[in-house]
C-alpha cells in the first residue's frame, strides 16, 4: 500500500460539516482561467509603467524633466524641477570636469495691480538662459551666453564694459558694471546709471 492510499484510507472516515462540504464543492466546480503568457507580460508592463507614472505624478506638484542648458558655452543635459505653486526650481547637471552641480532658486513677480505671484516656469528658464558674467580667480572676467563665450577682462573702462552678443540672430547690447551687475537691450547700450 502506498502513502497516498494510506492517507486516503485514514481520512476517508472524516466527514466535513455541511458548510465546508459546500465550499469544497464550489471550489471544485469553479473553472480557473489563466492569461496567455504574452498577455500576462503586457499586463505587467502596463502595471509597471502606470506605477512609474503615478510615482512621477505624486512628486508633490513639482514638474521634473530633462532639459538642455548652456554652461560655459557648452550645451549640457540637466534635470530641471519646478514647483509652480511656490515659484521655485532646482537644477542638477554634470559640469565639464565630471562633477555634479546643483543650482536652485525662485522668486516672486508683481502683477499690474501690485499683487504678488510666484514666478512661472518660463520666467525661471529665461533667467537660467540669461547671459552670465563670471569673475575668475586669475582676475579675468568672462561672459557666457548660449554657445558664446568671451574674455572681456581688457574691455572695461572706468569699471564699465560694453559688448554686443547675438540672440536669435539679432544683436543684443550689454552694459556690464564690474562686479555690480549688467543690463541688456535689443536696441542700444544702456547707460550704467539706468540700472542698479
Amino acid at each position: 500500500m502506498t502513502n497516498k492510499e494510506k492517507y486516503k484510507q485514514a481520512f476517508s472516515v472524516i466527514k466535513p460539516s455541511g458548510e465546508i462540504h459546500l465550499e469544497v464543492e464550489k471550489m471544485q466546480s469553479t473553472k480557473h482561467s489563466f492569461l496567455k503568457p504574452g498577455l500576462a507580460i503586457a499586463t505587467c508592463c502596463i502595471l509597471l509603467l502606470g506605477g512609474g507614472i503615478t510615482a512621477y505624478a505624486n512628486n508633490v506638484g513639482n514638474i521634473q524633466r530633462m532639459i538642455q542648458i548652456w554652461i560655459h558655452g557648452d550645451q549640457t543635459k540637466a534635470v530641471f524641477e519646478v514647483n509652480p505653486e511656490e515659484g521655485t526650481y532646482s537644477l542638477d547637471y554634470t559640469d565639464e570636469n565630471g562633477q555634479t552641480k546643483h543650482q536652485s532658486g525662485g522668486g516672486i513677480a508683481f502683477n499690474e495691480d501690485g499683487s504678488q505671484r510666484p514666478v512661472t516656469e518660463q520666467e525661471i528658464l529665461d533667467e537660467i538662459n540669461a547671459p552670465k558674467i563670471e569673475y575668475k580667480e586669475d582676475g579675468s572676467v568672462w561672459m557666457y551666453y548660449m554657445n558664446q563665450s568671451m574674455d572681456i577682462t581688457s574691455m572695461f573702462e572706468d569699471d564699465v564694459c560694453y559688448i554686443q552678443i547675438m540672440k536669435d540672430g539679432k544683436p543684443l547690447y550689454m552694459t556690464i558694471k564690474y562686479k555690480n551687475g549688467y543690463a541688456t537691450s535689443p536696441d542700444r547700450y544702456l547707460s550704467p546709471s539706468e540700472f542698479n
